[in-house]
């Protein structure tokens, strides 16, 4: 009975350390995990009217009269913007099929976009090649050897134009180096002592980007003299954004900051992604950041989306999708649609974002890992996956896939209203849409075609008017020998007198 007795009292015991195993099973889980969930806190602050819409302005008209890429558009960075929102509204949707016009075979891995400033494309490889394209008809101007591994888009302005690296020749470090935009000569260059896949920003005549080591440079574009640097607690790898005086990044560390652009003094910054196992591995920031509506937005590689505030930092919202996510969103507003977050997971969903609150308004499975980040044009948004090798143009507002092609990787095409330029995995392709054709003629071919047509045609009629004369001739001639013979029969004829 005494045994009994004491047993019974240790059942309790027994169950609740039953109850902590499985608590701290639980938890052990979760934090294996890292998977935060989903939050939303609807009172954050939303600012719709402070949406910045894009600066530079489509053309869907080619100029009457010169060259037909003198129509004064620029895509000058990656992102289009200084907030890098990704979306060009157009005042007529295209439409696919698309035509191909020309293309350019780079012979690497094209994993960003080029820029757009004036008649050119500058496109940059992976394998530090930095080429100038003929906007319309894939040319290649010039080609230049940087360094020996590249992951950045470059930006153009002021006749110049402005490239990171992730590898200089002759070293594990990069380097960022700025060339005449006409001839590819090297104005200046500067050695950085940290590698660099940060594509720089370009404005006022100041050049931001980061760096491995955390760095954060404000160059000057002239002469690429130090203006002022910033360390942040983690490799900077994406893009830097800015809006309303303040540079947005995030860090390999799993922070977000906002550092005054004038001077780089710290505003705030937020730990807010959580790691992997115990905190290591997986909360880092490779997405650059996008900002509007008083927020700004990025993806983490612990699977999270995140909408913070622009002025405190503080989460809006949160969006899990359970996989990677190294691309930079997409912002706006198109076709009456609500404002919307566009955003791809390596899960092989693209995602439409409530931009308030984070809620899902549709996702489309395009299957594969979409590492690169989507560009929005007109109503149409281009994803790519690596894995797949394939691209796709889903409707912005719907999701509805509406074009699809076995060509492209990582982030796939920005356009300039006409055309859409368009990464293949190691080519670049100029697409015209159904019912437009941008002209791949320089004007001074037109012209010169025009002027041998109208030679032409003069000799055409000049060649008509003697074989005019020369059977006028030829008539003539029979009807005096008519004439003639007529007579020998009939001398006394009256014509014949």
């Amino acid at each position: 009975m005494a045994f009994r007795h004491r047993g019974n009292r240790w059942l309790p015991w027994v169950g609740l350390a039953a109850s902590l195993l499985v608590i701290a099973a639980g938890a052990i889980i979760v934090v294996l995990s890292g998977r935060e969930g989903d939050f939303s806190n609807p009172d954050a602050e939303f600012s719709q009217a402070e949406a910045q819409p894009p600066t530079h302005k489509p053309v869907q008209k080619p100029p009457k009269k010169g060259h037909p890429a003198d129509d004064g558009f620029t895509w000058p960075i990656f992102g289009l913007d200084n907030t890098r929102t990704r979306v060009l509204g157009l005042p007529e949707p295209f439409r696919p099929p698309f035509k191909i016009r020309w293309k350019f075979y780079a012979d690497q891995l094209l994993e960003f976009t080029p820029v757009l400033c004036r008649r050119s494309v500058f496109l940059l490889g992976d394998d530090g090649d930095l080429f100038k394209v003929s906007r319309w008809t894939g040319e290649v101007q010039w080609k230049r050897r940087l360094g020996t591994l590249a992951a950045a888009s470059p930006a153009c302005g002021g006749g110049r134009v402005y490239s990171v690296l992730l590898r200089r020749t002759g070293s594990e470090d990069g380097r960022i180096v700025a060339l005449d935009g006409d001839k590819g000569g090297e104005i200046w260059s500067r050695r950085l002592p940290s590698r660099s896949e940060s594509s720089p920003l370009l404005h006022k005549g100041i050049l931001y980007f980061g760096t491995e080591d955390g760095t954060v440079y404000a160059l000057r574009a002239r002469g690429g003299r130090l203006v002022w640097k910033f360390r942040a607690a983690g490799a900077v790898k994406g893009a830097i954004a800015l809006s309303e005086g303040k540079l947005y990044f995030g860090t390999y560390g799993g922070r977000v900051y906002a550092i005054r652009r004038s001077n780089g003094r710290q505003v705030w910054n937020r730990h807010i992604a959580a790691g992997g196992a115990f905190g290591l591995g997986s909360g880092n920031f490779y997405s650059g950041p996008a900002v509007a509506y008083g927020r700004v937005y990025l993806g983490a590689t612990n699977g999270g989306v995140y909408s913070l505030s622009a002025k405190t930092g503080a989460v809006a919202w949160r969006k899990h999708t359970g996989n990677y996510v190294y691309a930079s969103p997409a912002v706006g507003a198109v076709a009456g649609g609500p404002p919307t977050v566009w955003i791809g997971s390596y899960n092989g969903k693209l995602y439409g974002l409530d931009a308030r609150s984070g809620a899902e308004r549709w996702s489309r499975h395009l299957g594969g890992k979409l590492s690169g980040s989507p560009t929005v044009i007109g109503d149409l948004v281009f994803q790519s996956s690596f894995d797949r090798r394939t691209t796709w143009a889903v409707g912005a507002n719907t999701g509805r896939v509406l074009w699809k092609k076995n060509r492209g990787a990582f982030t796939a095409a920005i356009s300039d209203g006409r055309r859409i330029y368009f990464n293949g995995y190691g080519t670049l392709y100029a697409l015209d849409p159904r019912g437009r054709r941008f002209s791949s003629r320089p004007p001074e071919v037109v012209q010169m075609r025009k002027q041998a047509r109208k030679v032409a045609e003069k000799r055409k009629q000049a060649r008509r008017a003697k074989a005019r004369g020369a059977a006028e001739a030829r008539g003539q001639r029979r009807a005096k020998a008519a004439r003639r013979q007529f007579c020998k029969r009939h001398p006394r004829a009256k014509r014949c007198r």
